[in-house]
């Protein structure tokens, strides 16, 4: 399957474009391509669920801390993901860029 390559601007101009129905899709999509490196976030379907998607969104930054950054800080990641959600997808989608240029 392999990791995607996205330029930022595009993802945020597909964001607002879609009146964010874009951003449901690229957690997806990302989510499906960290699990890749070994992180078990589970179905997107949790996103949908009220508390669940909480549980979701941490596991999601758990995967992201663990695996892509390699920084062990998982909490302070769902933090800015629920409090600084805007900025996430440039930081998430940078560091995912950073894998796809060395596949």
């Amino acid at each position: 399957m392999g990791i995607k390559y996205r330029e930022i601007v595009e993802v945020y101009l597909l964001l607002f474009a879609t009146l964010g129905f874009y951003s449901i899709y690229w957690l997806v999509q990302t989510k499906d391509e960290i699990n890749q490196f070994g992180a078990n976030i589970p179905t997107a379907w949790l996103l949908i669920v009220p508390i669940a998607n909480l549980y979701w969104f941490y596991r999601y930054a758990e995967g992201f801390s663990v695996y892509i950054k390699r920084d062990e800080n998982a909490i302070l990641w769902f933090l800015l993901f629920w409090f600084a959600g805007i900025i996430m997808p440039a930081i998430v989608q940078k560091e995912l860029n950073e894998y796809a240029i060395y596949q």
